[in-house]
């Protein structure tokens, strides 16, 4: 028994020796596949112009083709299907840089490197839609207590296979810390599997507790995966991060890294937190994987984060919507294996869940029309919390709609930004909401990176999806919408509580705002839909 104490120790500190060497910085940014990237993307616009000196001569007939394609260009742009915002967007691009732009939208939205992707998800999509049958039962519950809301249930339901569920306990967590402390209590308990998906994974005390749980559990025939956004090659993980942890028994998947010449821009992104225990615990929420989530670093201040918990029949949808992601390369799939595990029966669980996700290669935007159901439906408030605020003209509408018509409807955001930009462009719509009625606070202490919904007692969405372009149009996302669960009056009461924390924005306010913010907000309105 000591030896094998031992053993573990020395694959421990073998595990913390592999992680400590991934290192990161300018030196990790210019000797890595973002160096590369980004030497190969300055190459291709040498080329260009060097195509352009070498045949002066026929300047003329190439202007002349290069205003006959623009033209093309924007006739596609304006009978395309994409955002009347985002239309207008490419339209100014394209005027201002009338080549480079067409050339740009038309590269864009060809979707190189990401048709085999769309093809593979639609695939998998398509083979295990029917792998959670639709509880007719709880289906007709639902109708009978609320019709507004199970319609809504309905049409998530039709997006993807996101079954509305009864027997779900559901659990809220107002802070990041306050999930991570229960998420390695849950994780001690692993038998079976642990499947985490997560947008962010980044060296520290949170990702070392957590690794150290998943090699130990991995140790003992757990079987153990990893998945995280290409994204984090570029700031926090090296390379080779994934080979790194398979010699700690670990499986590990990045979803689609950065690579030259495909990754056209980078949307198409796994923003989604999901992490699934032996098919009966599921975590979803804000809150990934670095320091900064649960407040042992200070970036921006206080950061204040949310998630939450589920225990019962609805952890199968997590469940269904990792393996999809998880199985885009592999041939067999091994859905029946996981998704058929037993659950736990709850005790006291009440009302209903909906655990579900967004994909950006459809045409269904799932996460904008959960938000704006709620919003129309909603008769004494809808309370929201949000790190960003760029809306397209239909999302504006209906909050203003809400609050014209007599709903309470109240926007908690950053008091301290993350990035410059989008809290410019966040208050170049302030005006225009407060106008309608919609008050607007500010979290003093540091930066809301919550993303919560709650609505007249009765229902919220607590997920991964901003009000904002990326998480609206192009990214992956995920939430669990919930209808008279226990936790519903304390999410309201968090709510409530970070109001309290906030400066209330006002005409004065607005008037007293920086110039520069103010120009900021007003240049990047322009490119909004591209950020």
């Amino acid at each position: 028994m000591e030896q094998e104490k031992m053993q573990w120790k020395d694959t421990e500190r073998k595990g913390l020796y592999l992680l400590k060497k991934g290192q990161k910085g300018l030196i990790h940014a210019v000797f890595s596949r973002f160096g590369l990237i980004l030497l190969l993307f300055l190459l291709q616009v040498g080329l260009l112009f060097s195509v352009f000196n070498l045949f002066a001569e026929f300047l003329p007939h190439i202007l002349g083709g290069s205003i006959l394609f623009t033209l093309i260009i924007m006739l596609c742009l304006l009978n395309g299907e994409i955002d009347p915002t985002a239309k207008i967007t490419w339209l100014i691009v394209i005027l201002f840089l009338p080549v480079f732009g067409a050339l740009f939208y038309a590269y864009t939205q060809s979707d190189l490197g990401h048709r085999v992707l769309k093809r593979r998800l639609s695939d998998l999509i398509q083979q295990t839609k029917m792998e959670i049958p639709q509880s007719q039962e709880v289906v007709e519950a639902f109708q009978s207590e609320d019709p507004g809301a199970a319609s809504l249930a309905r049409y998530i339901h039709r997006s993807g296979c996101f079954p509305v569920y009864g027997n779900t306990q559901v659990t809220y967590f107002p802070l990041g810390e306050d999930k991570f402390q229960e998420m390695l209590v849950q994780l001690e308990q692993a038998k079976h599997f642990i499947f985490m998906e997560y947008f962010i994974v980044d060296e520290g005390l949170m990702w070392g507790e957590v690794l150290e749980i998943l090699a130990k559990k991995a140790s003992e025939g757990v079987d153990v995966r990893v998945m995280y956004d290409g994204t984090c090659e570029f700031s926090n993980l090296p390379h080779d991060y994934p080979k790194r942890l398979e010699k700690l028994g670990i499986k590990c998947k990045v979803f689609s890294p950065l690579t030259p010449f495909v990754s056209t821009h980078y949307n198409y992104r796994d923003h989604r937190k999901i992490l699934v225990i032996d098919g009966h615990t599921a975590f979803n929420g804000g809150v990934n994987l670095a320091d900064e989530y649960i407040n042992r670093i200070n970036r921006f201040g206080h950061w204040k984060d949310t998630a939450v918990m589920l225990k019962g029949d609805a952890v199968r949808s997590f469940t269904l919507m990792f393996l999809q992601m998880w199985s885009i390369d592999q041939k067999e799939l091994e859905f029946d294996k996981f998704i058929n595990y037993p659950t736990l029966s709850p005790q006291g669980a009440q009302g209903y869940v909906l655990p579900y996700g967004d994909c950006p290669l459809d045409s269904d935007k799932v996460g904008e029309r959960v938000y704006m159901d709620i919003l129309n439906r909603a008769q004494k408030y809808v309370h929201i919390m949000s790190p960003y605020l760029i809306l397209d003209g239909e999302m504006e509408t209906a909050l203003k709609f809400a609050a014209e018509r007599g709903v309470e409807v109240s926007l908690i955001l950053p008091g301290i930004p993350d990035k410059r930009a989008p809290y410019a462009l966040a208050k170049t719509h302030y005006a225009s909401l407060l106008e309608s009625g919609i008050k607007i606070y500010e979290y003093t202490p540091g930066f809301v990176h919550a993303k919560v919904f709650v609505s007249d007692d009765r229902e919220a969405v607590v997920g991964t999806i901003n009000l904002d372009y990326r998480s609206l149009y192009h990214h992956f996302e995920c939430a669990t919408y919930m209808y008279g669960s226990s936790c519903i009056p304390k999410i309201e009461e968090d709510f409530r509580a970070t109001e309290a924390k906030c400066r209330l924005v006002t005409w004065e306010t607005i008037k007293k705002e920086k110039l520069s913010i103010k120009l900021t907000g007003w240049l990047m309105k322009v490119v909004a839909p591209l950020l």
